[in-house]
C-alpha cells in the first residue's frame, strides 16, 4: 500500500509545473557554473602547462610570480560561485521547493 502512495505522490510531483521549472533553473545554471569554473580551470592549467615563461614572469622586483595570484584567483572563483549558487539555491530553489511540497501534500 506504501508503494503506491509513494508512486501517486511521484506522478503529482513530476507533473508539477513548479517542478519542471525547477529542474530546468537548476540544471541550467548548474552547467553554466560548470563551465565557468571548467574554462578558469583548465585555463589555469594550460598556462601552467603550455606558458611556463608567463607563469614564472616576476611581478615587479620580489620573488612572486603571475603564477601564485592566478592560482588564488582560481581558488577564490570556486569559493564565490559556490556562494553564488548557495544563494540562489536558498532564494529560488528552496521557494519552489516549498511551493511544490504544499501542492503534493494538499
Amino acid at each position: 500500500m506504501d508503494l503506491q502512495v509513494d508512486r501517486t505522490m511521484l506522478e503529482r510531483v513530476k507533473s508539477d509545473p513548479d517542478y519542471r521549472k525547477l529542474v530546468g533553473m537548476r540544471s541550467r545554471f548548474g552547467w553554466t557554473l560548470t563551465w565557468c569554473m571548467m574554462i578558469v580551470y583548465y585555463g589555469f592549467i594550460l598556462l601552467v602547462a603550455f606558458n611556463k615563461e608567463f607563469m614564472g614572469t616576476r611581478l615587479g622586483d620580489g620573488v612572486m610570480t603571475w603564477g601564485i595570484p592566478l592560482g588564488l584567483f582560481v581558488i577564490l572563483f570556486t569559493i564565490a560561485i559556490t556562494g553564488i549558487y548557495v544563494h540562489r539555491a536558498n532564494s529560488q530553489y528552496d521557494e519552489l521547493s516549498d511551493s511544490i511540497k504544499k501542492k503534493v501534500k494538499a
